[in-house]
């Protein structure tokens, strides 16, 4: 029972680790015009990705402010699911 909990909680983080991906991705994409935000679809899907990371990201923003225009949130956000995995793995945290 603990062994499946442990898998599905290790599976969650590890799709969480693509929505951030895909967060950053489409951040990016925007910034530079390549998706256009006046599109339903995109607009539904960029505010799904923001629903679903910001609860995240704004902690660690009011923690660490963006330095110089970059938002240095999802980098920390990657690294402390890293950390979980290895945690709940119980392998080295190193």
């Amino acid at each position: 029972m603990i062994g499946a909990f442990r898998d599905v909680i290790l599976i969650v983080l590890q799709l969480y680790t693509w929505v951030i991906i895909a967060a950053v991705i489409a951040s990016w994409l925007t910034a530079f015009g390549v998706i256009n935000t006046y599109n339903s679809a995109a607009r539904s899907v960029l505010r799904a990705l923001y629903a679903l990371t910001e609860p995240v990201f704004g902690p660690i923003r009011r923690i660490i402010p963006p330095i110089g225009g970059l938002d240095l949130s999802p980098m920390i956000a990657l690294l402390i699911i890293i950390f979980l995995q290895r945690w709940i793995i119980g392998g080295t945290l190193l």
